[in-house]
């Protein structure tokens, strides 16, 4: 396609560092802070928000490709707690997306077996969204493959904040005593304790967009995952690149904190 206003830096792939086994190691939880929409669009020279419109395709396609390679949970950062602060329109717009995608895509997730899930302060949700996050999650959960996990109106400060209260409510109640408090008990009070204990901490967790932080982002769970950055902005990130993130995992020394057979020579 003609092109009159070329993008402002045209992006080029990275060189994948590590080659992709698919016999090897995939992560069971994989969670991505899905970074750069706007950027893609500006470079584009289109408003913000057909980034964030084309974001939603690559959700799709990450999604199907996560599920094929045997991931059990893909938990994806679609709004913090934060992004309120960003302009009224754009905030509307990211508000009215998950009705639209939900909409079109939940046949195809019914044929994949996916499951949707939501963890977040969705009552701060206008009534839109909130009704079509409800209705994806009723329609999906039946099936038992993959879970999309979408952490919408997230932040994991709060979520800490939310789990430290309900536990002194309950010790409060003589429902929970101080000295059963431990890891699990932890874990059972987050928005991931939905999970199996097994699958609530991501093994994996990938930023887009060349940005290195975990910007307020399970900050509990993500204790012992192994963290990869890509300069990919969203939008492009596609299946080579998470095969390549999964790859970069394959190589990692897990430890735990404690040495494995070959430490010990």
């Amino acid at each position: 396609m003609l092109r009159f206003f070329p993008q402002k830096q045209k992006y080029t792939p990275e060189a994948a560092q590590f080659v992709f086994d698919p016999e090897g190691a995939v992560p069971k939880h994989i969670a991505i802070i899905m970074d750069g929409n706007g950027r893609w669009a500006q470079n584009r020279r289109l408003p913000r928000i057909a980034g964030h419109k084309e974001g939603m395709e690559t959700v799709k396609k990450i999604t199907k490709h996560a599920n094929r390679l045997g991931v059990k949970v893909l938990t994806l950062y679609a709004f913090s707690t934060e992004n309120w602060k960003r302009p009224e329109e754009e905030v509307n717009f990211l508000m009215q997306l998950p009705v639209d995608f939900f909409d079109t895509f939940v046949p195809e997730l019914i044929e994949e077996n996916v499951q949707v899930h939501v963890m977040g302060y969705e009552e701060y949700l206008p009534a839109h969204t909130q009704d079509a996050v409800k209705r994806a999650i009723e329609q999906t959960a039946q099936n038992d493959g993959l879970v999309l996990n979408f952490a919408l109106n997230y932040g994991s400060r709060a979520e800490i904040i939310t789990a430290i209260k309900q536990m002194a409510q309950e010790i409060k109640d003589d429902e929970l005593s101080v000295e059963a408090i431990d890891d699990d008990i932890v874990g059972d009070h987050l928005m991931t304790g939905f999970l199996p204990k097994e699958l609530r901490d991501p093994e994996l967790v990938v930023r887009t967009s060349g940005e290195e932080r975990i910007s307020n982002f399970l900050l509990w769970q993500l204790a012992y995952s192994e963290l990869y950055f890509t300069k990919a902005l969203w939008p492009d990130f596609d299946g080579d690149h998470l095969e390549a993130a999964i790859a970069s995992f394959q190589q990692r020394n897990r430890r735990f904190g404690g040495l494995n057979k070959e430490d010990k020579k």
